[in-house]
């Protein structure tokens, strides 16, 4: 997709990268581009923007002009990285709307070092859910002891 496929906006959780064309799934969306280095270099480096290629080369896509650096990651992605020789390629895993956020699962590796709580729209909601069922659970024992129960 052309670069201008693409709106860069405020998300809560920094910058996201959002799609102004409807994507289908399986449609290869964008490069994930940046300087090859050595596994052992992004290591001395470290940083945000480390996409592993393989076991011995990553892409150091901190650049803003790599404008996939600004898909988030989500529990439950819309699009995945997959690698083609020395390129990383984002495709669609389902289709995508218009206005919809771009989303990757970084995984728990990545996400323990670098977000500690994930705060996807999965994620939220089920802490949402979580606390609500501590509240409505805590106002039952607070009633039942009330009553004498």
């Amino acid at each position: 997709m052309k670069r201008d496929s693409f709106a860069i906006k405020r998300t809560a959780t920094g910058l996201g990268l959002f799609t102004l064309r409807p994507i289908k799934k399986g449609q290869r969306i964008i490069e994930y581009i940046g300087a090859i280095i050595t596994n052992e270099e992004a290591d001395r480096r470290g940083g945000k923007y480390l996409f592993e290629l393989d076991e011995k080369r990553s892409i150091d896509g901190h650049a803003r002009s790599n404008t996939a650096r600004y898909i988030n990651h989500s529990c439950r992605p819309n699009a995945e990285g997959l690698t083609t020789g020395n390129r990383i390629w984002i495709w669609a895993l389902r289709d995508i709307k218009v206005g919809e956020e771009l989303t990757l699962n970084y995984g728990k590796e990545y996400l323990d070092m670098h977000i500690k709580r994930c705060m996807c729209a999965k994620c939220v909601t089920a802490r949402k859910k979580k606390r609500a069922s501590k509240k409505s659970s805590s106002k039952s024992k607070r009633k039942s002891a009330a009553a004498g129960v």
